[in-house]
């Protein structure tokens, strides 16, 4: 019997294999204690053998091989160069450990195959990191290949993972484990509003706040597959890996993505503070110390309309509101005046600048603001310069559907990346700019991971020679939300909606992986653009100051309350920014299921925020208490109602966070709660917290 241990502190991995073969997972949960004999652990973890079955139980490895009989869904499924089927059969050759990580090697002699995993744990963020790899002595066809296979846990009767669509991402789908497959795949060629790369697995009990559960993200860009399976026998298994049939040439050696799980005792926020950390604190690099300046956007104040005295009354507004960084959105280059045309010809309208992008940005930095601008590298409109003369650099066949008029272009061609990269270096190289807003509006039409890896190289090259420049990834808003983009990238835009009641839903579902200081939040115009809704200043304010705060609205809208508010709202955010962009964000378990509620807690405990937001109208007259989390329970804490002057005529009672501060316990905030003033629905609650 062979065993290998991981441990971070919260989490024991424990592998074991038998007879040389692959290994599986025989433990994965709270920490073991060294004393913990393994070989012992994996043979109890062997279970019975009945009427109606095998006489031995096939392993569900890392890698489940048919071969061996496994009767779910294999990790590997492959053809030779020839295209027959191959069915592998791994045995043990090496193993590389260290302090903390694992790496095994294993070999098929007769098909001369060569299958490694490895494993990568983080004490400080509690993630740990896996991946697979496949290499072979000749080209062969890959039609799927998983990350290292996961069981999930016997004790949870259902999964939470994601679907969306555009204006609509993030939305939550619990599905019952019965027997059988939950099979879910976008083969849309990025990462999607569709199917964000996630999985939870809640053990039975549950919730935000408490209780075990599992957590899984595929770091992809380019379209993954989720089998989430319960076998026969009643073990279930989770595999993760590229869309099937991603890799349309034969190749000598494939590798998946890494995958990131993680295990909490505390509910789904143990999991979601796990990955908010790990990719703040790991797998985004920040272009400066600086803090993260407020935005303004100029996107929904004029679109394709671009006028430089307009621009420059906007930019003058924006800046009095608080904005620090100017982005010039769609509609600066070519022939740009809708969306029909001149994607790809990366070069200033002189129509509409005639003296270039100069002027503005002269005017923008004595303002005292940062400059951005927007490109959509990846894409070409027929009507272009580019197309007319290299249609054969478009992605797909001449008469595939457009998607917003316009065809992607074949970033696995060097020559494409090469014109691409040519065009943009020449206005960054020219004019002073510290932010691209990178989009991506229209899904591939075919699936294809080569195309995943040429936009990964344009942006590696572009981060490499241009350090200073901060990227946000966008799609439509979040159709290219994932580890893998991030890893390049500084910020996403979450969604084209800026209705703040729907950020606030997908913010508070979306901060299951992702922290503040990458989440990009507009206030919108007071009638949103996407949804016809029109809502109050003071709760757009408050929804966007939940994360990178920005405005995307013609601030000459503005009234002079709405102003007033703007800034006061503006100004809050700016003086608690440099905790709040590191915060832990915590969901709350709502007694009141109108209100969507999240505490974001500073890394030493010592201050927190809370923001309570009225998503609908309550069942009950009087609001519910709000029940805090992770605060010390000896601790005392002053708890301060920062916009109790919001409190609307119909609440006529005196509740003592109207007109005073709460001091309390810790364990009387997290058991009783906080009762707040009545208020209407679509409006915000923002209770400051400080332990003494």
């Amino acid at each position: 019997m062979q065993t290998w241990r991981l441990d971070d502190g919260r989490q024991t991995l424990v592998l074991a294999a038998r007879n040389m073969r692959l290994p599986q997972v025989v433990y994965w949960g709270a920490p073991l204690p060294i004393a913990d004999d393994l070989s012992v652990l994996a043979e109890a973890h062997m279970i019975d053998v009945t009427g109606g079955m095998l006489d031995e139980n096939p392993d569900l490895s890392l890698c489940p091989e048919a071969v061996r009989t496994f009767p779910g869904q294999p990790g590997l499924i492959l053809r030779d160069t020839d295209g027959t089927p191959i069915l592998p059969k791994f045995c043990f050759e090496s193993d590389e450990t260290s302090e903390t990580g694992l790496r095994l090697r294993y070999h098929d002699a007769e098909h001369q195959l060569h299958y490694s995993v490895s494993f990568e744990t983080d004490a400080q963020t509690r993630i740990i990191t896996t991946s697979a790899e496949l290499e072979a002595d000749r080209p062969v066809h890959l039609h799927w290949l998983a990350a290292p296979v996961l069981p999930a846990p016997q004790f949870a009767d259902d999964m939470i993972d994601f679907h969306g669509r555009w204006c609509g991402e993030f939305q939550l789908a619990r599905t019952p484990w019965s027997a059988g497959m939950r099979y879910r795949e976008n083969r849309t060629g990025r990462t999607g509003h569709e199917h964000f790369p996630g999985l939870l697995i809640p053990c039975r009990g549950a919730t935000n706040t408490q209780g075990q559960a599992y957590a899984f993200h595929y770091g992809w860009s380019g379209g993954h597959k989720m089998i989430a399976e319960e076998l026969p026998d009643g073990r279930r298994q989770i595999q993760f890996g590229h869309a099937a049939r991603m890799e349309t040439a034969p190749s000598k050696k494939f590798s998946t993505a890494p995958l990131y799980i993680t295990f909490s005792t505390d509910g789904l926020n143990g999991c979601a503070v796990a990955f908010q950390r790990h990719l703040r604190d790991r797998i985004v690099t920040p272009t400066s110390d600086k803090p993260r300046p407020v935005h303004y956007n100029c996107w929904e104040a004029v679109y394709f309309d671009h006028k430089l005295p307009v621009l420059k009354d906007i930019a003058t507004r924006a800046a009095d509101l608080g904005a620090e960084r100017f982005v010039l959105d769609d509609g600066w280059f070519g022939q740009r005046d809708d969306d029909t045309t001149s994607l790809s010809d990366w070069e200033v309208d002189p129509r509409k600048y005639p003296d270039g992008l100069g002027p503005l940005i002269d005017h923008v930095h004595d303002l005292g603001l940062s400059f951005g601008i927007w490109f959509e590298p990846e894409m070409i409109n027929p009507d272009s310069d580019l197309h007319r003369a290299h249609p054969d650099w478009a992605l797909g066949s001449e008469d595939q559907t457009l998607g917003r008029q316009q065809k992607a272009l074949n970033m696995a061609l060097p020559e494409v990346r090469e014109f691409i990269y040519d065009r943009m270096a020449a206005i960054l190289s020219k004019y002073p700019i510290d932010y691209i807003k990178w989009d991506h509006n229209r899904v591939l039409p075919a699936p294809d991971a080569n195309q995943t890896r040429g936009s990964y190289a344009l942006l590696d090259r572009l981060r490499a020679d241009f350090p200073a420049v901060e990227i946000e990834s966008c799609a439509s808003g979040g159709g290219r939300i994932d580890f893998g983009i991030l890893k390049r990238t500084q910020r996403v835009w979450l969604s084209d909606s800026n209705d703040a009641l729907e950020r606030l839903k997908m913010q508070h579902n979306a901060t299951l992986f992702l922290p503040a200081t990458v989440t990009g939040s507009h206030v919108g115009p007071r009638k949103c653009h996407t949804s016809g809704r029109t809502l109050d200043i003071s709760f757009r304010s408050w929804v966007a100051a939940q994360r990178h705060m920005g405005f995307e609205m013609d601030p000459r809208e503005l009234t002079d309350h709405e102003t007033a508010v703007l800034r006061e709202v503006t100004s809050w955010w700016k003086h608690n920014r440099d905790w709040m962009m590191q915060a832990d964000i915590l969901r709350l378990d709502s007694a009141d299921p109108a209100v969507i509620a999240e505490q974001q807690m500073a890394g030493d405990g010592t201050r927190f925020v809370v923001f309570a937001g009225k998503a609908a109208t309550s069942e009950q007259i009087a609001p519910r208490p709000l029940r805090l989390t992770r605060l010390h329970p000896d601790a005392m804490y002053q708890i301060t109602l920062a916009n109790r002057t919001n409190a609307p005529t119909l609440s006529r009672g005196s509740p003592l966070l109207k007109t005073e501060n709460l001091r309390a316990s810790g364990t009387y905030l997290m058991n009783h709660g906080v009762i707040m003033p009545w208020s209407f629905p679509e409006t915000m609650w923002v209770l400051e917290g400080e332990r003494l």
